[in-house]
């Protein structure tokens, strides 16, 4: 069981296509952790059809259901709503009237498509990491990643080097990239999570790296963790780790959210 305290607001379910549990699933097992709070997050919908692992525009409601019959079902246990949004330019018409659709506690912002159209973790591109030289993939990345965080749309921002996913890097430091992005969360006042999926990923590391949580703790941007859940065992997976990491770079306090607004809790032991 963990310690009382931890959130997990990083969480999916099968109406993004990948993912298995639905919320009710998740909230019994989050009681059985002992965690504070949950939320969900899954992957937007987009205005018209795109991809093929995100819930559907019509699927919304559906998702606002599950999420009302997970409060029914654990009305000791609050629940959040939010939604892990996409990056992309020229799609705020259509976030403005997802903004309006729902009374959200937070939205993520997410960069998973690179301005070629790439998506950067997608297995099926796995051969670009192998065949292009990974300074490429990361410069274009962190550009937009330091655009979503200075979009203003966003709470906090997921996974933060994902493009490490299947274990390629550029040479030599990699704060480079990493500056820009936290000279940006620190100049917004949004927040980062610790996601813990990389664990469970080839780059085996916790998103982001220990260099970028040294520098963030050092800058005082706010921190929160994460398991970007896709099936129910996932949930609160690799907190340790993380707490350890954080404690670490000298983070004494993590943040939750609610309707918008962020809260400083003390970070569990």
């Amino acid at each position: 069981m963990l310690a009382p305290g931890f959130t997990d607001y990083h969480v999916h379910t099968p109406l993004c296509r990948h993912a298995e549990g639905w919320p009710v699933e998740f909230a019994q097992k989050a009681l059985e952790l002992g965690l504070a709070e949950i939320g969900f997050s899954d992957h937007n919908p987009m205005s018209a059809a795109f991809d093929d692992w995100r819930m559907l525009r019509e699927e919304l409601p559906r998702y606002f259901e599950s999420v009302e019959a997970a409060r029914a079902a654990a009305p000791a246990l609050p629940i959040r709503l939010g939604l892990e949004v996409d990056y992309l330019p020229q799609t705020e018409a259509w976030w403005e009237e997802l903004r309006s659709s729902a009374p959200w506690d937070y939205w993520i912002g997410s960069v998973h498509y690179l301005p070629d159209g790439t998506e950067v973790d997608h297995p099926k591109y796995i051969s670009r990491h192998r065949e292009t030289d990974p300074e490429l993939i990361w410069s274009a990345y962190w550009q937009a990643y330091v655009e979503c965080i200075r979009s203003g749309w966003f709470d906090f921002v997921a996974h933060p080097d994902l493009p490490k996913k299947f274990g390629y890097r550029p040479k030599g430091d990699l704060r480079r990239f990493y500056e820009p992005a936290i000279q940006a969360l620190l100049d917004t006042g949004v927040a980062y999570e610790i996601n813990t999926a990389g664990l469970r990923k080839d780059c085996r590391e916790l998103y982001p790296a220990r260099e970028f949580v040294e520098l963030a703790r050092a800058a005082g941007v706010p921190v929160l963790i994460n398991s970007d859940a896709h099936a129910v065992a996932e949930l609160g997976a690799g907190f340790r780790e993380a707490v350890g990491l954080l404690r670490d770079c000298g983070y004494a306090e993590t943040v939750r959210f609610e309707r918008g607004k962020k809260i400083r809790v003390p970070l569990p032991e």
